[in-house]
């Protein structure tokens, strides 16, 4: 997810929350690939279509179709530590709901 995110992020996730489109979510991806973090495009019509900030690196509905509601594990509030972010990356994303 660079340049939102690096690895060793550590975030705070609210799991069984449902996404928001333009937030991050934690989804699991098919074919045994691990549980990751993409960005929430929209609401498709058999599930979530998201997207990786970095176009160059990861997977992304774009190979592997909608995550279905049961594959989204929660909603991505914030990032915990380290405190640095990249320039222009939100520190806390939208988070309205229960």
């Amino acid at each position: 997810m660079l340049p939102t995110l690096r690895e060793g992020d550590v975030l705070l996730v609210r799991v069984g929350a449902p996404p928001l489109v333009g937030g991050l979510a934690l989804v699991r991806l098919p074919d045994g690939r691990p549980t990751a973090v993409k960005r929430v495009v929209r609401r498709d019509g058999e599930g979530w279509w998201v997207e990786r900030d970095n176009p160059r690196e990861g997977v992304d509905s774009w190979q592997v179709g909608a995550v279905s509601d049961a594959d989204v594990v929660g909603r991505v509030l914030t990032r915990v530590w380290p405190a640095r972010r990249p320039a222009g990356s939100p520190a806390v994303w939208d988070d309205p709901g229960p």
